[in-house]
């Protein structure tokens, strides 16, 4: 279900690009055709994947590494590292987690109400 969410979402995407390189208003808003084609669960999810990957990669920026260094400090491979980063994939768990470890953090369970606060 994620290679098709992000399957639809790209052609989304470029048909919503093309119909504006044409000059032609959009029928819809990106908001209209994500509520219309997907469910608020997958919605929820594809957001939660994004918001993870953006810390990952914003995390390894703070401490000033590139994406080899921590391969050597996670023992995760750089290209799936650079996959994560960039959201063409959905990593693993134990992944998740290894990378995370040599970066420092962890992952933490809360609420939903209050992760919407922080």
């Amino acid at each position: 279900m994620d290679d098709e969410y992000m399957e639809a979402i790209a052609q989304a995407k470029a048909n919503l690009e093309d119909i504006r390189e044409r000059g032609t208003e959009a029928l819809m808003s990106w908001d209209e055709i994500e509520a219309k084609y997907f469910t608020p669960e997958e919605i929820a999810a594809s957001e939660l994947r994004a918001e993870l990957m953006w810390e990952l990669s914003n995390a390894r920026h703070e401490r000033g590494i590139t994406q080899r260094k921590l391969e050597e400090l996670s023992g995760v491979k750089q290209p799936v590292i650079a996959r994560m980063e960039n959201g063409t994939n959905s990593p693993q768990l134990d992944t998740v987690l290894k990378v995370l470890g040599a970066l420092g953090k962890t992952l933490a369970i809360v609420p939903l109400e209050r992760a919407k606060e922080v």
